[in-house]
């Protein structure tokens, strides 16, 4: 009896060292997960340059090793043919701060002058983010927020 117990914890052992190891692969193999992601457009007024600011946090077990920027005007090519991650490679990136274990708080922000908002699509926008976090997984969310250009 003694036997089949010994043998019963040693199976139940290399299940659970199994399913732990398993688990810890799988844990680090998570995408980079956005959230309280928000976009502010302010536009030019007289004298002064308006601006673009959009922040994010990040969350990557493994670290993150870019956040790439792309705003986008509802109405253009883009509405038909959403951002890829191939596209967002080039696009802009944001300056990450630590804030808390495994997330980062993400902000791009620039200028806009008066010539830049007379000339851009007026209406709705969309922010387009690629996440890539330092063990290579990546997270594309083509809507990560919206403003208005009036």
């Amino acid at each position: 009896m003694s036997r089949r117990i010994a043998l019963s914890v040693a199976a139940g052992v290399v299940v659970l060292g199994g399913a732990g190891t398993f688990a810890l692969a799988y844990a680090e193999e998570q995408p980079p997960a956005l959230a309280h992601s928000t976009a502010r457009f302010t536009a030019p007024e007289g004298d002064r340059q308006g601006n673009f600011t959009f922040t994010t946090e990040v969350t990557a077990s493994s670290g993150l090793r870019s956040l790439k920027v792309m705003a986008w005007p509802v109405d253009s090519y883009l509405a038909k043919m959403e951002p890829t991650a191939k596209e967002m490679a080039g696009a802009e990136p944001a300056t990450c701060e630590p804030a808390g274990a495994d997330t980062v708080r993400c902000t791009y922000k620039t200028g806009v002058t008066g010539a830049e908002t007379a000339a851009s699509p007026h209406g709705a926008w969309h922010v387009a983010v690629l996440a890539t976090a330092k063990d290579g997984t990546t997270t594309l969310d083509d809507k990560a927020a919206a403003f208005t250009v009036d």
